[in-house]
């Protein structure tokens, strides 16, 4: 295996560094996708050793993973580590998602998050709680807690047979219902989830409406979103 990871980041100067360093024991090489940062955020991922690519203005988080994967997949890793800018996911997990790969378990390995109604938002709680339902049944026909998660392993002969076009967090949805309606195999991980970091930039309420309905136009009109 030949693991890169990609972080998509936005005004993340204070934990991008960390976010490299701590990760790059486990894989191959890292990629930040600066998507318009008006701080150091690309600066702070240079000094810790990442490859940088550069947004002019902030386009969303989906564009960015699609900047960083127009870029990847011209290469010859084995799999794409998906993971977040703000120390919300701990890159010491890396080695659990990466070992479940190894042993042929998915083509996709999904870091499942703990939600607990006590400790977390209740807004992200609920949000992460039905769409996550809603998505297993209807969408993908294969239970799954954490449809939303970012921490997230993909081989790269599976991302190759994609198009995406999300520009925002809807973008993990689309990767996981695509995946799954061209037969990709799924394994759940679980996750440590830490909210000692920066605040996330997620609006769950809007967020989780546009993932919804971005679900309902593969359901229904699947020929225009392969």
């Amino acid at each position: 295996m030949s693991v890169v990871a990609l972080v998509a980041a936005f005004n993340e100067a204070g934990s991008i560094g960390d976010v490299v360093r701590q990760v790059r024991p486990h894989v191959a090489h890292v990629v930040v996708v600066d998507d318009g940062s008006t701080d150091n955020t690309s600066d702070r991922a240079l000094e810790a050793g990442a490859e940088v690519l550069r947004h002019g203005s902030n386009l969303g988080k989906g564009a960015a993973i699609r900047t960083g994967l127009g870029l990847l997949l011209a290469r010859s890793h084995s799999h794409v580590l998906f993971l977040d800018g703000d120390l919300q996911h701990s890159p010491e997990d890396a080695p659990a998602l990466i070992a479940a790969a190894s042993r042929g378990e998915g083509d996709l390995v999904l870091g499942e998050r703990p939600f607990d109604f006590h400790t977390m938002p209740r807004s992200r709680y609920y949000t992460n709680q039905i769409s996550s339902w809603v998505i297993s049944v209807f969408f993908i026909g294969q239970r799954v807690k954490d449809a939303q998660s970012g921490f997230r392993l993909v081989a790269t002969s599976a991302l190759r047979k994609l198009r995406l076009t999300g520009r925002g967090y809807e973008i993990e949805t689309e990767m996981l219902i695509k995946l799954a309606r061209r037969g990709a195999r799924i394994a759940r991980v679980p996750i440590a989830l830490r909210y000692q970091g920066a605040p996330s930039k997620l609006r769950p309420l809007r967020d989780t409406t546009r993932t919804c309905f971005l679900a309902v136009r593969y359901r229904f009109f699947p020929e225009r979103f392969q």
